[in-house]
């Protein structure tokens, strides 16, 4: 199970989702011109305090959904014509996926997987989907450990995001596209660049390339916004819009 799982408020069986629709916002190697599929989970093993999905990670808005009925969306969404399945915040509920899996592969699926994370996931759970995913697709949120716990209530998130990702890329490689330049298989990483450098943007980047491969795909993102918690007082530091700027020899 995904590290820190209790965590997370997930109660028996059942997965709870948000939403299921064409994503558009993803990076165009997954949107490609008909959409990303996207099904977003309920709640995270996470608890960031910038978080931008809130009241769907931590508040917990959404449905409890069968495995019969996460089935069928994946399978409506192929219908839609989307490119791929983008889950979504899967780590807290994998075994719900794979029980929802072969419903969908039975009944016609066959779109590639994506499995889009926060990378806080345990070794446990990733070997539990080898050969299953074809796209991972994870965050690198924080290097720093004291910066993780004050910002991600999570001390280990680093060490923890570090062997997940190479644990991805030792399952499926580099990133590689097809013919129209959709993603077919391997690692797709996303970095959140925060103010005041605190996301260790540079110590990131430079583990990627060192330890991971220097080919890996990354998308640095620069649209940080207070959102969460940001704003109450407490975290007035990052309580602005823009990051600073990225060092200039990048």
């Amino acid at each position: 199970m995904a590290v820190l799982s209790w965590l997370c408020a997930t109660k028996g069986d059942t997965a709870r989702v948000s939403s299921y629709f064409p994503h558009f916002g993803e990076e165009d190697c997954l949107r490609g011109w008909r959409g990303s599929g996207t099904i977003f989970f309920s709640l995270c093993n996470l608890r960031c305090v910038f978080c931008q999905n809130f009241e769907i990670s931590q508040a917990g808005h959404g449905q409890l959904t069968s495995a019969w009925r996460l089935a069928e969306m994946m399978l409506e969404l192929q219908a839609m014509g989307c490119h791929n399945l983008n889950f979504v915040t899967p780590e807290h509920v994998v075994p719900q996926i794979l029980e929802a899996l072969p419903l969908a592969v039975e009944a016609g699926l066959r779109l590639p997987l994506v499995y889009n994370t926060s990378a806080y996931d345990s070794l446990d759970s990733l070997q539990l989907l080898d050969g299953i995913i074809d796209v991972y697709m994870p965050d690198f949120k924080i290097w720093d450990e004291q910066l993780s716990l004050r910002y991600l209530k999570a001390r280990d998130y680093p060490a923890a995001a570090r062997r997940a990702i190479l644990e991805m890329h030792r399952q499926v490689g580099e990133l590689k596209l097809d013919e129209n330049g959709l993603a077919k298989r391997g690692v797709l990483l996303r970095h959140l660049v925060m103010p005041g450098e605190i996301a260790g943007t540079e110590a990131i980047m430079r583990f990627v390339a060192e330890q991971v491969s220097p080919d890996s795909y990354v998308n640095v993102m620069g649209q940080f916004y207070p959102a969460g918690k940001v704003g109450q007082g407490k975290y007035s530091e990052i309580n602005r819009r823009r990051p600073v700027s990225l060092p200039q020899s990048w």
